[in-house]
């Protein structure tokens, strides 16, 4: 009874205290895409990617009813940092939808206005300088902010109901809303202002380094319930150390425990928990989430989208393999020597047919791929043939009469199938990702075995030149690469075998893998190449290619293979890979599968219209 009534009174004095304005409120999976394209048609950056914001700590004043309720702890505001834009994932600041939804687009605006040269210790002016930059810039987001102003006003806080100093600072802001770059300084007060929503976060949250190294990866082995949360967005994370022993919260002195959200090294029994819900809600509440290493099994795993910290960066001098460059965008240059690349040949794999499951399905291709194949025609002027080119004859005795010197070469005529002037190199993401299941008895990797030996026997019956490989990096060294298939081996069980030897490795450096194709394929003598990536997910390691740093390197070498002639095309089945890989390989540039399984059958039909 006491909890049903204490379940009661939470749910009426949590209504009370809440936001009236849920019915109008705007989500940004709603409006994820057109916020993209606007952000990007006002000159942001393009390599960046549009997220959801955490939730961080407010520190202003909150009324009586919201202290009772325990409402308001928190303020969703958007910032920006190296990888991505974020947003606050639900904006509900506003009575009306409108405003709330042009508040995401003003949002926008002032986040492509922002640049190193507008960052100063100061956020005070420098909010004031984002928002007179972009109405200056933006002249068609006057309306939008205007009537952000005339109702945010309203809501602020009355001057009256606070202290002399309160009152300042807030009278100060009204000013800087409406009249941006004339205030320069920020009264001090002893508690924070109200959060300014038109403003980008003063001090939005930045990942602190570990000094640890990285987790080793593995796959879940707990066979537990699992659950993605997907609606939470990126999460702040850090590397913590395991705790040791069996130890207890009542082992640590009650006067260090300072907050619920601290990470306290203890073991808190977590392998016994069963609630999801319970263990969901926990990570909700937490600002900054601390993982570990632990080989012990969980009855309960969350999928997290994680802010982790890289580890230490790897500064081994490397002197031998294939050395290849790395492009820093931080530094906007190419440096020389930074990836050694290990070439690797399964040739112990034993050769073996083609897998039953999928032989009906490679008879069908390749009957298909067998009609891409250029009818037998009559070739003229040849030195040999099966026959007489009475033309060139004609041409040849014709000069020979006039009086002029004529070459008795090139008079016959050769009956022979035209030859399609193209080599294609398929590059497959070997990295751990693709150790994950679609279902309870495929995995990815499984999916990409499969898609490998439908291309090959595809490509085999049109007689096109083709090689594959597969790639996986743990950091710049090294960065393995298995050779499935050279250009100038054969199609045959070998090669069969060796992929079905394929398994998952580590990390995607993705960038070192399209070079080391690059290389390859810009040999071949043929007019038309074809670099085809096949991949899961975006450019990662364990290091600072996380994030930006690897995309904008992938994006470099993508550049360098198409200015030699070569074109990069990217399969995936990432969900998200609309997001990023417009940046990376341009909107023509990639396709994106949405069910995995049926990868197999669509990667000979994009080839099919790639080669057309």
């Amino acid at each position: 009874m006491e909890e049903q009534v204490g379940e009661i009174w939470h749910k009426l004095v949590t209504r009370m205290a809440g936001n009236d304005n849920a019915k109008a409120s705007v989500r940004l999976a709603d409006v994820q895409k057109t916020i993209g394209i606007f952000f990007r048609a006002l000159g942001g950056d393009g390599g960046l990617q549009i997220e959801s914001a955490d939730a961080t700590v407010n520190l202003s004043k909150r009324n009586w009813m919201q202290r009772l309720a325990g409402t308001n702890t928190k303020v969703q505001l958007a910032w920006r940092d190296d990888r991505s834009l974020r947003l606050p994932q639900e904006i509900a600041w506003f009575d009306k939808t409108e405003l709330n939804k042009d508040l995401y687009f003003w949002l926008a605006a002032l986040a492509a206005c922002q640049n190193e040269n507008n960052i100063s210790d100061n956020w005070f002016y420098d909010s004031q300088e984002l928002t007179r930059d972009a109405l200056e810039k933006y002249p068609g987001v006057a309306q939008r902010y205007k009537r952000l102003i005339e109702n945010h006003l309203l809501q602020r806080p009355d001057l009256e109901t606070l202290t002399e100093l309160e009152a300042e600072a807030e009278a100060t802001i009204q000013q800087a809303l409406l009249h941006p770059c004339s205030v320069e300084k920020l009264p001090a007060c002893k508690r924070p202002p109200q959060p300014v929503p038109l403003w980008l976060h003063p001090e939005p949250p930045m990942s602190v380094g570990s000094q640890s190294d990285a987790c080793d990866a593995g796959s879940n082995k707990s066979g537990g319930r699992a659950k993605e949360i997907e609606e939470l967005g990126r999460r702040q994370a850090e590397r913590v150390e395991e705790p040791e022993g069996k130890q207890g919260l009542i082992t640590v002195r009650m006067e260090n425990i300072f907050t619920m959200g601290e990470f306290v090294n203890v073991d808190r029994g977590t392998e016994d928990e069963e609630d999801i819900e319970r263990a969901e809600n926990i990570a909700k509440e937490l600002d900054k989430l601390s993982i570990s290493k632990n080989a012990t099994a969980s009855k309960t795993t969350l999928k997290f989208d994680l802010d982790l910290p890289s580890a230490a960066e790897d500064d081994v001098i490397l002197n031998d393999g294939i050395l290849l460059p790395e492009w820093d965008w931080k530094k906007q240059a190419l440096l020389p020597d930074r990836c050694r690349m290990v070439e690797m040949r399964a040739d112990e794999a034993p050769a073996c047919d083609l897998p039953a499951h999928l032989s009906q399905t490679a008879k069908k291709l390749r009957n298909q791929f067998q009609a891409l194949m250029p009818a037998k025609v009559w070739y003229s002027a040849q030195p040999d043939g099966q026959d007489i080119d009475l033309d060139a004859y004609l041409r040849y005795t014709t000069d020979r009469a006039a009086g002029f010197s004529a070459s008795p070469d090139n008079l016959y005529r050769e009956f022979r199938s035209g030859a399609r002037d193209l080599s294609c190199l398929l590059l497959a993401d070997l990295s751990l990702s693709t150790d994950a299941h679609i279902d309870n008895q495929h995995r990815i990797i499984d999916v990409i075995r499969d898609s490998l030996f439908l291309f090959a026997e595809s490509l085999n019956a049109t007689g096109d030149r083709f090689s594959m490989y597969g790639f996986s990096s743990r950091k710049r060294n090294p960065v393995r690469v298995h050779t499935l298939k050279d250009f100038d081996e054969p199609y045959n069980g070998q090669i069969r075998g060796r992929i079905d030897a394929i398994k998952p490795g580590y990390y995607t450096r993705m960038g070192a893998g399209i070079r080391h194709a690059t290389e390859l394929l810009k040999n071949e003598p043929s007019d038309r190449r074809l670099l085809l990536v096949l991949t899961d997910g975006k450019p990662n390691d364990l290091d600072q290619y996380e994030g930006r740093y690897g995309i904008e390197d992938t994006r470099q070498a993508v550049i360098a293979a198409r200015k030699l002639g070569l074109q990069p095309f990217c399969v995936t089945i990432d969900k998200k890979g609309s997001e990023y890989l417009p940046h990376i390989f341009s909107s023509d540039g990639y396709a994106v599968i949405r069910k995995p399984e049926q990868l197999p059958r669509e990667l000979p039909h994009l080839y099919t219209l790639l080669t057309q």
